[in-house]
């Protein structure tokens, strides 16, 4: 099920009595399990019906003892055991002798318990017979992590969903800034919108007050500065990210670019050149298809070739393979750009 269905059906009180949210990404799981949590109870049957329990402090027979009591004066108990990727799960023994008690109870879990159990960061062994239990009788969703490249897109249908509306420059300036860590592009878009009156689009200077993001002196101002060939204002954008090594760190530039190049190269090998047809082959907004248009004309493909391989070496500089003396992280993007532009 996604998790607009597992959100719907939460909301029209469809309750499984058993929760495997896991996956490398938090924010889904936390999400499903928050709303568990502040809305199948009443605030006064949580008092004796719900129960938070920690995969570093507990057990299987803690969660067994507790999942197998009854609900008193409600119709559901809930139990949600957060951080469980550091439960110790054991090895499953396929001896009828020792059957595992705790699976035993996934075959034919009680109707008045929810359990939830938050496993994060990774993926939960699917041949295990507690996964197939959970399948069977409950309900399992994986939070896979989301592509940087669909980041934009996210953003826009997270502020839709809380009737606003943002510009797709000011979404891929977020996206740029923050990276794919949903929690923490919630959060931020949380409080945007606190300052933001319903119905006007959300701008880039709006990212760029609220958010702390330089609208002229980010990654994505260099990509479209380099595309032109705009040496003064690369150069420029380039001397701030060296003022400023703690909010732009070369790594992220590098990735950035790289990821910009890769696109680029992508974008010389596409058959269908229209801007519907780019925008699918470099998953982007065809909003931004023109500056990759440019870019394009301004970089043929065997330069985009040896500019991602300067990338790498680059890369690897700043991890000290073949680093030259002292220099510094700004001194060597300096170097690369100026390779990349002339």
């Amino acid at each position: 099920m996604s998790v607009k269905a597992v959100l719907s059906d939460l909301k029209a009180r469809k309750f499984k009595p058993v929760y495997l949210l896991h996956g490398e990404e938090p924010y889904y799981i936390d999400l499903i399990s928050d709303y568990i949590e502040d809305n199948v109870l009443s605030d006064a049957e949580k008092g004796f019906n719900q129960t938070i329990l920690y995969g570093k402090d507990t057990d299987m027979v803690t969660i067994l003892n507790t999942v197998k009591r009854y609900p008193m004066m409600s119709d559901y108990q809930v139990v949600i055991v957060k951080e469980a990727q550091e439960l110790k799960w054991g090895k499953e023994d396929d001896s009828k002798k020792s059957p595992d008690p705790f699976l035993a109870y996934l075959e034919n879990p009680l109707r008045g318990t929810i359990l939830v159990l938050c496993y994060k960061y990774n993926k939960f062994d699917k041949r295990k017979k507690v996964y197939k239990a959970i399948e069977k009788n409950g309900l399992v969703l994986e939070s896979a992590t989301i592509y940087e490249n669909k980041i934009p897109a996210w953003i826009e249908e997270y502020v839709q969903a809380k009737e606003y509306k943002i510009n797709a420059r000011a979404a891929a300036l977020i996206a740029e800034y923050l990276g794919n860590d949903l929690s923490k592009i919630a959060n931020e878009l949380d409080k945007l919108l606190l300052s933001t009156e319903k119905g006007r689009e959300i701008s880039a200077d709006d990212v760029q007050r609220n958010i702390g993001i330089s609208k002229e002196y980010n990654v994505f101002e260099l990509q479209t500065a380099i595309g032109k060939r705009d040496v003064l204002k690369a150069n420029q954008i380039i001397d701030y990210f060296a003022a400023n090594p703690k909010s732009n760190p070369i790594q992220m530039v590098l990735g950035n670019l790289n990821t910009y190049f890769t696109r680029l190269l992508k974008y010389h090998y596409s058959t269908d050149k229209s801007p519907q047809g780019i925008a699918r082959e470099l998953g982007v907004n065809p909003f931004f298809v023109k500056d990759y248009d440019v870019a394009a004309r301004n970089y043929a493909w065997p330069k985009v070739f040896s500019v991602i391989g300067w990338l790498r070496e680059y890369d690897l500089k700043t991890k000290g393979v073949d680093a030259t003396g002292n220099t510094t992280d700004g001194e060597l993007l300096k170097e690369l750009i100026f390779k990349i532009i002339h």
